[in-house]
């Protein structure tokens, strides 16, 4: 890591000499206007770490993802988000979006940003479940650099089930709520 001369901008360099803008020094302005150095995506406000997700995928950034600021753009991280899940929930948990009874359409999701990604980086993606009902599943979701401790970026995403052909919300079925249940259990998250 170096810092830009005077920008207050910690960079990294990818090889080559050319170094990329992190986050400012201080991290004041990591969190956007009006958003408080405290809002996390759980409710209590409580900021954990690695440790607090019981399912990582990593997921490599593409050329793609960056914009014209050198890093990637804040609308792939709901991407980041959708690919943990839809994997969780089709490997693990059996849901056959094409030919299933029931499918997951988003309710509701949240990004907190504090740190960028950039191409070629991987993104290691933490998923747990924070509140699970009949029809519905709150995840949350923490984004991390190969390696770091703590989230570049965290977040929710409600899921409510519903039936494939009516659209109407419809319970989750067995396998997919064992699924569920996994990773609320094993992140000492209660609901």
């Amino acid at each position: 890591m170096s810092r830009l001369q005077g920008t207050g901008f910690r960079t990294r360099d990818h090889g080559g000499g050319q170094a990329r803008r992190l986050a400012p020094r201080g991290g004041e302005a990591r969190y956007g206007p009006g958003v408080s150095k405290d809002a996390e995506a759980t409710p209590s406000g409580d900021a954990r770490g690695r440790e607090s997700y019981p399912h990582f995928l990593t997921i490599p950034t593409r050329w793609a993802d960056n914009d014209v600021y050198g890093h990637v753009n804040n609308v792939e991280y709901y991407a980041f988000f959708d690919t943990v899940i839809n994997r969780w929930l089709i490997t693990e948990g059996g849901l056959d979006i094409h030919g299933g009874g029931v499918i997951g359409v988003c309710a509701e999701s949240h990004c907190t940003y504090r740190d960028g990604f950039s191409f070629p980086d991987d993104v290691e993606a933490g998923l747990r479940v924070r509140k699970l009902g009949n029809s519905s599943v709150r995840y949350e979701i923490g984004l991390f650099a190969e390696g770091a401790s703590e989230p570049a970026a965290t977040g929710w995403f409600v899921h409510v089930f519903v039936d494939s052909d009516s659209r109407r919300p419809a319970p989750i079925p067995g396998r997919l709520r064992e699924s569920l249940e996994r990773l609320r259990s094993e992140s000492g998250n209660a609901a």
